[in-house]
């Protein structure tokens, strides 16, 4: 009884999610493409901004209903400031803070299940009072064992605790998901712009990964490798011996949540100089180590003081604090080939190359090559001479009038281009987009093109010294051809001048044969197409002459037929 009321409440959760994108995609059919045909497009300009606002609304109160996956889609709309409108992006920001716990009784039943024993015996002590609720999963404050304590030298710890079923829930809404996806590759403005299957699987497989806690102590682990030694970064132990899919420990490395201010002006640390460390170390996953964490909102990130400002000055700074990063369940793998189209763009950002910019696009897959860019290399030269070096206070003094003359201008230009959004960029987007906005809630001034002009600048370098490299490489090869070369044409004409080289054009012979055939094949072919049609077009006037093209056709085309048949020789 109990598995089949399970499985009916799944196929009810099913059919709410389709019927919610239904509704929904059949509202943005209508007023989106239907209504402009009829000469009604003011009509969907002007309530555009009200629809958009209900649609968050109610995706808000569904994701939260439902919870699963749908919070994690909420999540990724809610950092798509790039392509959403601020009414969604508004609306779905605090999804993750509203999701509700799991009683204790369950998640103490699902711990003592996939540990093997009670929590009483695997902890000296576990707090019922969870820290955080999440989508997926929930995490408590626990306490060690003596022995497990004098095992892995660590006392205080955090248990996150898979949510109760959460299995079969992501399943259920992964098949919805991948329904709304098939149904989107039928809506030509979606299709043009993005592969929704691909991203549904991509986004599928990032959620498969953060539900299994081995996998994400795996990537802890190699994060904290990448890191070794960088006294920025900090990451937190992980307990192997009380880990499982389900279950996992590490040690607690609580401190100042990164967007807490007051906090960080109270232990005497300046905001600014968090933003600048957090934009540097964000830059180096992407850049130096191709593995990132894509998951960098507040509740993520903590700023530690340091006991001394020895390690900082290390790094040639005097700030006193590290970045203890947690929740590896969402990383961003970046292959070498995004990786390379990465370091174009930014190179050309750093140096207002409108023209680099473009080639950067297109190497990374969001343009494609057939796009005619003249038009965008000219909008992007426009807008690296007005708005180029600005920081976000400089840019919110602008007037709001130019930005809206400046996008009526080029906006149905950009529309115009093929765009669309590559695999594995999801994540890398999603962590852009927290990091962009994390910074400029620590520092007003915050300035993304000074964060990016020094790294770019040593990219810069170490292209050149690769272009160099390259250069002398190739430069020693074709040396090393040239000197070798008048030795090699002696030894040659040497042979000739003894007879030692014959030439056999036995085979160059039969095959021009052959060719010369095919042609004769192909005229007969022709002259068969020909005959034909003058014949058809000539029966309805001159019929005598017509018919007579007809049957003459007969002979062209047995000639292209079975012309050289039975004379196959060798090849």
């Amino acid at each position: 009884m109990k598995d089949a009321a399970a499985q009916g409440a799944h196929r009810a959760r099913y059919r709410r999610i389709l019927s919610f994108a239904a509704r929904e995609l059949v509202k943005i059919w209508w007023f989106e493409l239907v209504l402009p045909r009829f000469g009604m497009s003011a009509v969907a300009e002007r309530t555009r901004g009200p629809r958009m606002q209900k649609f968050a609304r109610r995706f808000h109160a569904l994701a939260i209903e439902l919870g699963g996956l749908m919070i994690k889609v909420g999540q990724f709309m809610s950092s798509r400031l790039d392509v959403l409108p601020p009414e969604i992006t508004a609306e779905l920001e605090g999804l993750q803070d509203e999701v509700p716990a799991v009683p204790f009784a369950d998640i103490r039943r699902a711990a003592e299940a996939e540990l093997g024993r009670p929590l009483a015996q695997a902890y000296a002590w576990f707090d019922e009072t969870p820290v955080a609720a999440a989508s997926l999963g929930q995490v408590h404050r626990a306490r060690l064992s003596e022995l497990d304590a004098a095992d892995t030298g660590l006392d205080d710890v955090v248990v996150k605790v898979q949510r109760p079923g959460i299995d079969e829930i992501v399943a259920v809404d992964l098949a919805a998901l991948r329904r709304v996806a098939r149904w989107l590759t039928r809506v030509r403005l979606v299709a043009d712009r993005v592969d929704a299957p691909a991203l549904v699987e991509e986004f599928a497989e990032t959620s498969l990964e953060e539900i299994d806690y081995l996998h994400e102590a795996a990537s802890a682990e190699r994060f904290r490798e990448n890191f070794a030694g960088d006294p920025r970064v900090g990451t937190p132990e992980i307990v192997w011996e009380r880990s499982t899919r389900r279950v996992l420990t590490l040690s607690d490395v609580t401190a100042i949540k990164i967007n807490d201010t007051d906090a960080l002006r109270a232990a005497g640390i300046d905001p600014s100089d968090v933003a600048a460390v957090f934009a540097e170390v964000m830059f180096d996953q992407v850049f130096t180590h191709s593995f990132v964490h894509a998951d960098p909102h507040p509740g993520n990130i903590f700023v530690t003081p340091s006991p001394s400002a020895e390690g900082a000055v290390e790094q040639g700074s005097d700030r006193g604090f590290r970045l203890t990063f947690i929740d590896f369940g969402m990383m961003a793998e970046i292959p070498a080939s995004l990786r390379d189209g990465l370091r174009m763009l930014l190179i050309a950002v750093a140096g207002r190359d409108s023209r680099g910019l473009v080639a950067a696009a297109q190497e990374i897959g969001v343009l494609l090559p057939s796009a005619d860019t003249a038009e965008l290399e000219r909008a992007l030269t426009a807008l690296f001479a007005r708005f180029g070096g600005m920081g976000f206070a400089e840019l919110s003094k602008v007037d709001p009038r130019e930005f809206r003359d400046f996008a009526e201008e080029f906006g149905d230009m950009v529309r115009s281009l093929p765009l669309q959004l590559p695999e594995n960029m999801l994540l890398l987007i999603r962590a852009v987009s927290l990091t962009s906005g994390m910074c400029s809630g620590l520092d007003p001034a915050f300035n993304v093109w000074d964060a990016a002009e020094p790294y770019a600048g040593r990219l810069l370098r170490d292209e050149s010294g690769n272009i160099v490299q390259a250069f002398a490489n190739q430069a020693m090869d074709t040396m090393s051809t040239t000197w070798s070369l008048p030795g090699r044409i002696d030894r040659i004409i040497t042979r000739i001048d003894d007879g030692n080289i014959s030439f056999d054009t036995s085979r160059l012979e039969r095959r021009l044969d052959r060719l010369e055939g095919i042609a004769r094949r192909i005229a007969s072919g022709v002259l068969f197409a020909a005959l034909l049609i003058g014949g058809a077009l000539l029966v309805p006037s001159i019929a005598p002459l017509g018919i007579t093209l007809i049957c003459a056709s007969a002979l062209p085309l047995l000639h292209a037929l079975f012309a050289g048949f039975g004379r196959r020789g060798p090849r």
